[in-house]
């Protein structure tokens, strides 16, 4: 699977001699997501996204991620709107944290920022990165301080992946959406908790995932399942221009790359 610089068009590491005069301006927009399928989701997560997202988890026998469905086509968000906008409630931190991600080297991770994002500007406008005296600013700090939580939530994530599969929870699904009579779209390569082995757990088994509460977050995935209705009503609405573009039907695998 790719790099999670998948929407990031020119991502580089924030720095004082690269940086010393560039200031952030909010935009409210979304547009680099818009051929994103899928985004990885923290357990965190999960309370506010069920309501609004299918999720489903992705990965291997080594790596197993949760990830919020956006389409059910490759290349195909159907939570944007033709301007940019997001049409959901709630916006998962994997796309809040855009233009800046960690990236790794060595055993550091660095800021960067993606250079292609309309809001980074050279004419004061928003919040500067860095101030006169070259100290990172205390917007830099805030971005620094999210993006360490979110790597923390993410890896507990995965551990929650882990963990579902160790169980030999997961099992590989299909959803299967009715267009119209005689029509249907399919989507495939993803896992989900099998409700049949969920029952078959030992009676101590079930209690250790109620005390971690990792059994209220099988219970918010297993009833998200039902929003993949919900994306066939959005891919209805969305621009014909849109659906005619989105090429074949594709899992949530390779736009679902995480950190």
């Amino acid at each position: 699977m790719p790099g999670q610089f998948v929407m990031y068009e020119s991502a580089v590491k924030v720095s004082h001699a690269r940086h010393a005069g560039a200031s952030i301006a909010p935009t409210g927009n979304y547009n680099f997501s818009r051929n994103v399928n899928a985004v990885p989701l923290a357990a965190v997560e999960f309370p506010h996204a069920a309501s609004e997202y299918s999720i489903v988890f992705v990965g291997d026998k080594d790596t197993v991620t949760p990830v919020a469905v956006l389409g059910l086509r490759d290349g195909e968000n159907v939570f944007l709107s033709d301007d940019g906008k997001w049409e959901a409630k709630f916006v998962p931190a994997f796309l809040r944290r855009y233009p800046f991600a960690f990236s790794q080297s060595g055993d550091r991770l660095e800021l960067c920022i993606d250079e292609s994002f309309p809001g980074l500007n050279a004419e004061g406008r928003g919040s500067r990165l860095f101030a006169d005296n070259g100290a990172s600013t205390p917007y830099v700090d805030h971005v620094l301080k999210f993006l360490q939580e979110y790597q923390v939530q993410f890896a507990r994530s995965q551990q929650f992946g882990a963990h579902l599969q160790n169980l030999g929870l997961l099992e590989p699904m299909q959803a299967r959406v009715t267009m119209e009579p005689g029509r249907a779209l399919s989507l495939g390569g993803f896992m989900a908790v099998s409700r049949e082995k969920l029952k078959a757990l030992p009676g101590d088994t079930m209690a250790e995932l109620a005390r971690t509460d990792e059994l209220e977050l099988i219970y918010l995935h297993l009833n998200s399942m039902g929003h993949f209705e919900r994306l066939r009503e959005r891919m209805q609405t969305v621009g014909s221009d849109r659906i005619a573009g989105a090429a074949g039907v594709a899992a949530p695998k390779q736009r679902a790359e995480a950190p």
